[in-house]
């Protein structure tokens, strides 16, 4: 949208960008895609902008964004299905020395280069970017929900929206909200994970951990790969259909499917979600690394819990990292 002279534009604009960020993590919440969510964030926007002669200021703006956010990804969602992970399709952990299936028609999650907050009880900025309310265990599990529970359960119990603004903005009763609130809680209850205590960023303990993840990976170290996980860990990697649990089906995994060796890989570190990732490159014949994977990882006290290798390669835009890392030098 291009600023123009006109006042009420330009107060627009100052009042409703710097509530983009919570738009945006509100869209994604809904879509579980960081493009879609780009989209509809656009469209709320756009949306507002027009509209914005008629806002009366009988709510906040951020709530009357939050709300055309909310119309607009339910309309979106209506011709969409559901995104999500491998182990979100109900099959069991796979044997890693099977054959990969990929199905790359799936509209699987996304993750989204959204930094989480330690959100203060009382601000609603830093509410609406936690990281519990971004975590992509957390996203995927809203996936399981018909999309108004998930909108419900998104503006009741991570915007910590009232009842009844929630009925208000669905066009619905309260009775109906906490109707739909509690089915909504019930559905989550079986999908979502139960987790260990997660490790805060920037302590010595992630910090030495990852360090650990980045020194295996790059060396192919299976013996060290397997000692970073948890004894209950996932790893899964959209597009590809399954999923392994455990140490040792990790290690054989990347020992018997993921190609290279020692010194082909580089490891670049990033956030998504909240939590750690990790973009790996791969050496080319050229001698230098390309995209090759986005790991996210969720990490705890007892290790590494859970990765997510996503192989969408065009990730690497989305998260603003280079399309290259140079060939180490020649010693």
């Amino acid at each position: 949208m291009s600023v123009t002279a006109n006042p009420v534009d330009e107060d627009f604009l100052r009042l409703a960008d710097p509530f983009r960020r919570e738009v945006l993590a509100h869209c994604y919440r809904m879509l579980g895609s960081a493009h879609d969510a780009e989209d509809l964030v656009q469209e709320t926007y756009l949306r507002a902008w027009r509209a914005y002669h008629t806002f009366e200021g009988r709510s906040s703006l951020r709530t009357w964004l939050h709300r055309i956010a909310t119309t607009s990804c339910l309309t979106a969602l209506e011709s969409r299905n559901r995104r999500p992970l491998p182990t979100g399709l109900g099959g069991p952990s796979a044997d890693p020395a099977d054959d990969l299936v990929e199905q790359a028609e799936v509209p699987w999650l996304e993750p989204m280069p959204i930094p989480g907050s330690g959100a203060e009880r009382d601000d609603p900025a830093a509410i609406a970017v936690s990281r519990a309310s971004v975590r992509l265990a957390f996203i995927a599990a809203l996936q399981h929900l018909p999309p108004r529970q998930r909108a419900v359960l998104i503006l009741r119990d991570v915007l910590q929206w009232r009842a009844a603004e929630v009925a208000d903005a669905l066009e619905t009763t309260t009775t109906a909200v906490n109707s739909i609130l509690q089915r909504a809680h019930a559905q989550l209850a079986q999908v979502a994970p139960t987790e260990d205590e997660t490790i805060e960023p920037t302590t010595p303990d992630q910090r030495e951990l990852l360090g650990r993840y980045v020194t295996a990976f790059e060396n192919k170290d299976i013996t060290a790969i397997v000692e970073l996980f948890t004894t209950d860990a996932v790893w899964e990697m959209p597009p590809y259909t399954s999923w392994y649990q455990g140490p040792a089906n990790i290690g054989r995994l990347v020992a018997t499917h993921c190609p290279g060796g020692p010194g082909d890989f580089r490891l670049v570190a990033t956030e998504a979600n909240g939590q750690p990732a990790f973009a790996m490159y791969m050496r080319g014949d050229d001698g230098s690394y390309h995209p090759f994977q986005l790991h996210v990882l969720t990490v705890t006290t007892s290790g590494v819990a859970h990765v997510t290798s996503f192989l969408d390669v065009s990730l690497f835009a989305t998260f603003g990292l280079p399309q290259t890392q140079p060939a180490p030098p020649r010693r």
